[in-house]
């Protein structure tokens, strides 16, 4: 019995060891190492937000995956990575973060939230979170100066 504990016990360091290390990066760092993220990552390159996202923070990001950027029509993404695109991929990078650590279980008791481009994104826990009808299909990815929310589609602002 007690060597079970012992056991139990050096399991759940290692587990807290490995959190631990995980929130040790930023947010840039992090959607990076994860590897779904590289549409996004590309995208925060053109628009010149990577600085950004590594600063002290918080923030809570919406992070779309590469299948959801996929599911913009065909040619979307190549568009608005070029450089007289800037101002409006930086208006929709933007629309994907809020100012603060947001985790999932405060989320849920929201039902918008303000993002750093100024507009408002709709939260709703129907069937799981959403926001703005983009389903939250991981949450509470804790980093060093913030959280990460992975959503299956990416959120455009009202223009």
């Amino acid at each position: 019995m007690v060597k079970g504990i012992k056991v139990l016990g050096v399991m759940l360091l290692m587990f807290a060891g490995t959190a631990a290390r995980a929130a040790e990066k930023d947010i840039v760092d992090t959607a990076v190492a994860a590897g779904s993220f590289k549409t996004l990552a590309a995208a925060l390159q053109a628009g010149g937000l990577i600085d950004a996202l590594k600063d002290a923070g918080p923030f809570t990001v919406f992070a779309p995956t590469d299948e959801a950027f996929a599911k913009l029509p065909t040619g979307t993404v190549e568009t608005l990575l070029k450089p007289e695109n800037r101002e409006k991929l930086v208006a929709i990078l933007k629309y994907h973060v809020v100012a603060g650590k947001v985790t999932a279980d405060q989320v849920v008791k929201l039902t918008e939230a303000t993002t750093l481009h100024g507009q408002k994104v709709a939260i709703a826990v129907d069937g799981g979170v959403k926001v703005n009808g983009a389903k939250v299909v991981k949450a509470d990815i804790l980093t060093s100066n913030g959280v990460i929310h992975v959503i299956d589609a990416v959120l455009l602002p009202k223009e």
